[in-house]
């Protein structure tokens, strides 16, 4: 699949200010951690490889374990994830998948327990935004940058 156009070039007005709500959400008490698995699991449900390559390559760089990427997809079979990690996966899915119906009132009530109530207004932000990265990434058929890709020896 080719490109189809340089969104970042072409939409610089837009583009810069979705990197103004990036810049809020850095410092929004949100954990960079929980950030990162947030922006990755939206983006394996929206099929963004682009984006997929890039957070995993970002989570890595900021110390992520390995294994916790490699299971995100399947988050709810493993126990690594803490409880304020599962709630934040299970509002991501919810809010991506958000045709299917809004977030249950269980997993509202869920998420109250584990976010302040201006977290979760955040943590719903941080949901919205990859969304939108996702859907630009999509659009215009953004490719990764496979930076840290190397063939096995056999498929050369």
């Amino acid at each position: 699949m080719k490109t189809r156009m340089d969104y970042q070039k072409h939409g610089t007005g837009a583009i810069r200010t979705l990197f103004g709500v990036e810049l809020y959400l850095q410092n929004s008490g949100l954990e960079k951690s929980l950030r990162h698995l947030v922006k990755l699991r939206a983006s394996q449900i929206n099929g963004c490889a682009f984006c997929v390559d890039m957070h995993v390559e970002e989570a890595l760089h900021d110390g992520e374990h390995p294994t916790r990427l490699h299971l995100l997809s399947v988050w709810r079979e493993t126990p690594i994830f803490s409880e304020r990690e599962q709630v934040a996966l299970e509002w991501t899915e919810a809010v991506t998948l958000i045709a299917d119906g809004a977030p249950s009132d269980d997993l509202y009530n869920r998420a109250l327990q584990q976010f302040t109530e201006e977290e979760l207004v955040n943590l719903n932000l941080a949901v919205a935004m990859i969304n939108a990265w996702n859907r630009f990434g999509k659009t215009f058929h953004a490719q990764p940058a496979l930076k840290s890709f190397k063939p096995h020896p056999a498929d050369t």
